[in-house]
């Protein structure tokens, strides 16, 4: 099958495009970041996704299937920017999947879809709307990237969308918004709150996103690995140690005397637990997580040890 991939520069864009080329499929890349080191074999375009250039890529190559990995977090770029690629370049990714014959999108989302609010279910199903969007400005841009793909189940009936919903990626490479946080030899918590903090491992991760394009399934899928486990047993697990903090402290230190610098509307995410009912992705595609949370934190924790 050929399958272009935009945002395939990502750490998990790699390991995905790596995999499907194991399987044998023909693998296309579309990112404005380079990837010098990419297997023999990987087609690569160094373009934006929101441009003309791109568009071409779908004209002449013809995909079969794309994989939407190209969205980015408030770590990653600020406001406008990060609405322009989150919202603008998915539904472009959506306008050039309908134009140009593409059988099966797949938009790789987040369970932070959902939002944490005190007043939120323990475990969110694929029908739950998104929660304290208004507190957290800095999620709205990826909820309406969400939602957007969401509209291709019904604007586009002969395009197989997939939406995945997934938790928290943690493993050796440090990549993503749990890892980052974990980064530092201290992490801050809210005095009194110990939530719930669902992740998986990055292997995990790929073998979901490829079971998806295998199996071809069709609507909204929440994708989780083992259990969820509370930020302290995390915070533990990877070497670190935990500092509670009263709410207005907390709020005071972050970004100073080491500790990581947050947006205020993350403060929900410390509090409030984000967990997801992922039995349908399961049933759907027989997928089986194979690390489990204490080797992910084993391993992230050998990977980034703290000094000193």
């Amino acid at each position: 099958m050929r399958v272009l991939i935009p945002g395939i520069g990502g750490v998990l864009g790699q390991r995905v495009a790596r995999r499907l080329l194991e399987q044998g499929h023909e693998v296309i890349g579309i990112d404005r970041r380079p990837w010098p080191d990419a297997p023999p074999g990987i087609e690569l375009h160094n373009v934006d996704i929101r441009k003309r250039a791109a568009e071409d890529v779908f004209r002449k190559r013809r995909p079969q299937a794309v994989i939407h990995m190209a969205t980015v977090t408030h770590l990653v770029e600020k406001t406008a920017e990060r609405y322009k690629i989150n919202l603008g370049g998915t539904r472009a990714v959506f306008e050039h999947c309908r134009d140009w014959g593409v059988e099966h999108a797949i938009f790789v989302g987040r369970h932070t879809y959902y939002g944490a609010a005190a007043d939120s279910p323990l475990y969110h199903k694929e029908e739950d709307p998104p929660m304290a969007v208004t507190t957290f400005p800095e999620l709205s841009d990826l909820v309406a990237a969400d939602l957007y793909a969401c509209t291709a189940l019904w604007r586009l009936p002969n395009l197989c969308t997939t939406v995945l919903r997934m938790v928290y990626t943690l493993g050796p490479t440090g990549h993503g918004t749990l890892a980052t946080f974990l980064r530092g030899r201290h992490v801050p918590m809210v005095l009194g709150f110990d939530p719930l903090f669902h992740f998986m491992h990055e292997e995990d991760v790929t073998t979901a996103i490829c079971l998806a394009l295998e199996k071809r399934v069709q609507g909204v899928y929440n994708v989780a690995g083992p259990q969820p486990v509370p930020l302290s047993v995390v915070v533990r697990g990877t070497g670190r140690a935990p500092i509670p903090l009263p709410e207005f402290a907390f709020r005071a230190a972050l970004g100073r005397f080491g500790l990581p610098r947050l947006p205020p509307g993350a403060l929900a995410h410390i509090m409030y637990p984000v967990v997801v009912d992922s039995e349908a992705f399961r049933a759907a595609t027989g997928f089986v997580h194979q690390v489990d949370e204490v080797r992910a934190m084993e391993e992230y924790r050998n990977a980034f040890p703290v000094r000193g």
